[in-house]
């Protein structure tokens, strides 16, 4: 069993800078490949960042390469979303999601879900 709690989310503008943080209990956290999944008013939730535990692979969504950031710190049990250059467009709940690697993707597939951190820029 893993339980994902997020922080960090705010509200920000145009331009700035968050990180969001995902802390994990239980003991098989380093199992797991972990993301981040946003979602929007009326819209799908959405993979935007994934890390895999054993070969340090990383996945971004084109909408946010370049600006966004994956990291995960397995000593802390922690997984982090450095979000830089903020658009409104990424206005949205953010969950903290661990999953299997090859299916990261598919939000029906994910093990386990944090509760959202709510994130809102402003232009």
């Amino acid at each position: 069993q893993v339980q994902l709690v997020e922080s960090g989310g705010g509200l920000v503008q145009a331009g700035d800078s968050l990180r969001l943080s995902c802390a994990a209990s239980g003991r098989s956290f380093s199992r797991y490949a972990m993301g981040w999944f946003r979602q929007a008013p009326g819209k799908e939730r959405q993979l935007v960042a994934a890390h895999n535990w054993n070969d340090e692979a990383t996945y971004y969504a084109d909408s946010v390469k370049g600006r966004f950031t994956i990291s995960r710190d397995n000593a802390k049990n922690t997984v982090y979303l450095q979000m830089n250059s903020l658009i409104p467009e990424d206005t949205a709940i953010y969950y903290c999601a661990a999953g299997s690697w090859l299916r990261m993707a598919v939000a029906r597939t994910i093990a386990y879900w944090g509760q959202g951190t709510q994130d809102n820029v402003s232009s």
